[in-house]
């Protein structure tokens, strides 16, 4: 009976709360202000302390010019350039204290904008006064390790705040940083004082801020690769010990021989100097990242110290040169963004980084940072992914130019099937079907070298971006080569297309094979990557311990059930060993199944994959009595 008369109250108390009206909402925030081409008073002044190594602390100071009494709102730079999507480490912001006129404000973050923090400027206050730290990761499981005991990256996006109302391009700054004693750095802005440790720089507006990182350390080394008229490009090394800053005249030339065949390729230089900033480290978290007057790229320690071993790294320095002119110069429309907190949409990213992949690898090659038989072996490797790729016959490429937006570059179960930034690798064989379609219809006359330097021309020095659309890459390519490059584009990159773009290879004068043994490029890509890659045999590919770290889908050892976070404990009766595996392929293609013996979590699984192809690694062959197109495309400009 009790029990009966409690119920009757939690029904009759329900019903009449639903029957009150919803209590009123909470009283909207004041309004973030629209931005606005017009000049923010006065010069923001960021000082940065990056001397706590051991805890890997920022700490910041920003005095921000204030125009009036009221609200305002400060920003945390969101959507980053070069990031493609929204990646502001707005969680690593601590300890933030704002103050005016010596007197502690109270501030409250933006409830439907984490990234916006609102306060009201008290009368009679010229400026605000903003402290906070920056607590970068102190272990890659929160995020990329920026600070170590021998290096530290400031990007300096993410250490400020800016004020809300105006373009970013209007906002001015003065930075400084103390850096630990004794070390040496590389940035794109102008010194304009030292003061030991403190190192103060000219006044720049905030998207050149942002724009120019600085990489420093305990161990640095500048090498200048031009000092010529024209404007200079430097090499600024860091590393984690000094044996590894050491590299050789050799290696030095081709660094040098990357600018000149630059050079040749576009015929200006759009910018006023240039700094490759790069990090040869094992500690230090990795980077490619691009900026019109300089670019982060970290490599392995063995860069210099091993250069046939350290292939996978010496691309790297070549797609980010690039990326002064594709990218900084010449801007995709819809990722020129007036702020931080603007979207940026990624439907021409297969311009973007597509053509800069292909540029890359071309002048990789003409300059000598790969053999002519590394970029065709690595071209090979390229090809044989986008003949698998079996997500093509769902996905058009143009989509995975949101992939940055969608995954937030979150390692995938099944990349063969999901696809994620296709738009690099597969957009680099659209472009060379491209060159190779010129180089044919005009007889040898024009290739895409031509849309180069007249798609991203100008003169030296000159920085000012200018923005492009798919028509202006069609105009420009009809320019060079009257054709129907509007269906050309639109087929290959907009429309669902099951059969991987390879024309260029063939009218380039070679062929995709598979063959039983590895080339060499693939074999330094597995001893780079710590890994045995089936790929194209049993359909997986296993780190050194027998961890399942990629399953091709469809494939074999899909159609056994296996995935990623299984692990391989013994092959036909036998423990694990990679060349045992790659022994029982060989041997299956006259005997029996292969039989493994599997662990995934505490389930254990013996699985029998029939599986009779044998051992298949990617190679290009000649096309006998065609012409060598892509031997062509690889040589050095003279």
């Amino acid at each position: 009976m009790i029990a009966r008369s409690v119920a009757l109250a939690l029904l009759a108390a329900t019903a009449a709360s639903a029957q009150s009206p919803l209590p009123e909402p909470s009283p909207l925030p004041p309004p973030i202000p629209a931005a606005r081409d017009v000049a923010w008073p006065g010069t923001m002044r960021l000082e940065v302390d990056a001397t706590d190594l051991q805890r890997r602390i920022f700490r910041v100071r920003q005095t921000i010019p204030v125009e009036a009494a009221g609200p305002i709102t400060l920003l945390y730079p969101e959507w980053l350039p070069g990031n493609h999507a929204p990646r502001g480490p707005i969680d690593k912001i601590a300890g933030l204290t704002i103050r005016a006129g010596g007197q502690t404000l109270a501030w409250k973050r933006h409830p439907a904008d984490v990234y916006a923090i609102q306060v009201e400027v008290p009368q009679g206050a010229s400026a605000l006064d903003v402290d906070f730290q920056f607590v970068s990761p102190t272990a890659p499981a929160q995020g990329r390790v920026v600070m170590t005991p021998e290096m530290l990256n400031l990007q300096w996006e993410k250490v400020a705040f800016y004020p809300a109302g105006r373009y970013v391009r209007r906002i001015m700054v003065e930075p400084s940083v103390r850096l630990p004693t004794g070390w040496g750095y590389g940035v794109a802005l102008e010194t304009a004082a030292e003061d030991g440790d403190l190192k103060r720089f000219r006044p720049v507006d905030f998207e050149t801020l942002v724009d120019s990182p600085m990489f420093a350390g305990r161990n640095f080394r500048r090498v200048v690769l031009d000092d010529g008229p024209r404007p200079q490009v430097r090499l600024n090394i860091v590393a984690d010990a000094p044996a590894d800053l050491a590299p050789t005249d050799a290696q030095i030339r081709l660094h040098r021989n990357l600018v000149e065949q630059g050079d040749k390729l576009f015929g200006v230089r759009p910018f006023d100097h240039y700094d490759f900033l790069l990090a040869v480290t094992g500690r230090l978290g990795g980077i490619g990242l691009e900026h019109h007057r300089s670019s982060e790229n970290s490599v392995a320690t063995h860069y210099f110290t091993d250069w046939k071993r350290a292939l996978g790294d010496r691309d790297l320095l070549p797609h980010e040169y690039v990326h002064a002119w594709n990218g900084k110069l010449r801007r995709p429309a819809d990722l020129m963004t007036r702020t931080y907190s603007e979207p940026m949409r990624g439907s021409l990213l297969w311009v973007y980084e597509g053509q800069t992949q292909y540029w890359g690898y071309v002048l990789g090659a003409r300059a000598g940072m790969l053999s002519a038989d590394e970029a065709l072996e690595s071209l090979a490797m390229t090809a044989a992914t986008y003949e698998n790729r079996v997500g093509r016959a769902w996905r058009p490429l143009e989509d995975t130019g949101q992939e940055p937006v969608i995954s937030a570059r979150r390692p995938e179960p099944w990349p063969s099937w999901q696809r994620p930034e296709d738009y690099y690798s597969e957009g680099q064989l659209i472009w060379l079907d491209a060159d190779t379609l010129i180089r044919e219809k005009s007889g040898g006359r024009r290739s895409l070298d031509d849309f180069a330097k007249r798609f991203f021309g100008g003169k030296d020095g000159d920085f000012t971006p200018r923005t492009y659309t798919f028509d202006d890459v069609v105009a420009a390519l009809d320019a060079v080569e009257p054709h129907d490059w509007a269906s050309f584009l639109r087929t290959r990159v907009q429309a669902i297309a099951p059969k991987a773009p390879l024309d260029g290879l063939a009218r380039g004068g070679w062929r995709l094979t598979y063959a039983d043994a590895p080339t060499g490029a693939w074999t330094a890509t597995e001893a780079e990557q710590r890994n045995t890659n089936l790929t194209y045999s049993l359909g997986l590919v296993l780190n050194r311990e027998g961890d399942v770290t990629a399953v091709q889908w469809d494939g074999p050892a899909f159609q056994a059930g296996l995935s990623v976070g299984a692990k391989i404990l013994a092959v036909n009766g036998l423990a694990y060993d990679a060349d045992r595996l790659k022994q029982a392929i060989r041997d299956a293609k006259t005997g029996g199944p292969i039989e493994l013996l599997t662990r995934n979590g505490d389930h254990f699984r013996t699985v029998q994959i029939a599986y009779r192809g044998g051992l298949r690694y990617p190679k290009l062959e000649r096309i006998a009595g065609t012409p060598d197109r892509l031997t062509a495309i690889y040589s050095a400009r003279k």
